[in-house]
């Protein structure tokens, strides 16, 4: 039996579903939008998180949401907003998601979430994914009070489990969060979908995938 840990939003769900279904509504800046809205977002978390101050992460993801429309020249009518915020918190998985996680599942791995979205957000992500079931624990950075890549955020597996941290598995998609797994000495697995380069050398992932398709072969 092992315990498969797994980031949430990138990793697990297309972060990017939510403006892709509002594709037609928003126009040809979509992408662009799409975008602005997450790299706010992540630096949202990061700003709070150093200034020491606890916020909730879908007070963020509305946050953001506006200054990407407005980076790309508003335009967007506010029930395209909501429709926006609506798809937000019910993404798309990744294509593969389903069945890698229900083969882990059926050997008996244990598999759970570590992730910066609010409890009543992975709950509805989970349930919008048909993943109900599946994980042995869905872990929000709530309870630590400060967002990844915070060391309080990695010990709530460890605290969950009762385990070290050499004995977790944790998988992302976003490097930044590989690199605080790393520091905080959990094995690593980065899930570089988009093939994009490297980065901190100093705290490199243990094993790099393209998807979670690779899980099945070890």
């Amino acid at each position: 039996m092992r315990l498969y840990v797994f980031d949430a939003y990138g990793t697990l769900f297309d972060v990017h579903a939510a403006a892709e279904r509002q594709k037609d509504s928003i126009g040809p800046k979509w992408k662009e939008l799409s975008l602005i809205w997450r790299a706010k977002h992540l630096e949202y978390t990061w700003v709070y998180s150093l200034a020491g101050k606890q916020a909730m992460f879908w007070m963020l993801a509305q946050r953001s949401l506006d200054l990407a429309i407005s980076e790309v020249g508003g335009g967007i009518s506010t029930d395209v907003r909501a429709r926006l915020l609506a798809s937000y918190r019910t993404m798309d998985p990744y294509p593969e998601v389903r069945e890698v996680l229900s083969v882990l599942k059926a050997r008996g791995d244990k598999l759970a979430i570590l992730s910066n979205g609010d409890a009543d957000m992975l709950t509805e992500a989970v349930r919008g994914a048909k993943l109900e079931g599946i994980f042995d624990a869905v872990i929000s950075v709530v309870s630590a009070g400060i967002f990844k890549p915070s060391p309080k955020v990695y010990q709530l597996v460890v605290g969950r489990f009762g385990i070290a941290p050499a004995e977790v598995a944790f998988h992302s998609s976003n490097r930044w969060d590989i690199a605080g797994a790393k520091a905080f000495g959990l094995r690593t697995v980065w899930v570089n979908r988009t093939a994009a380069p490297d980065e901190y050398p100093d705290l490199p992932p243990d094993h790099t995938v393209s998807d979670l398709r690779a899980l099945l072969q070890g």
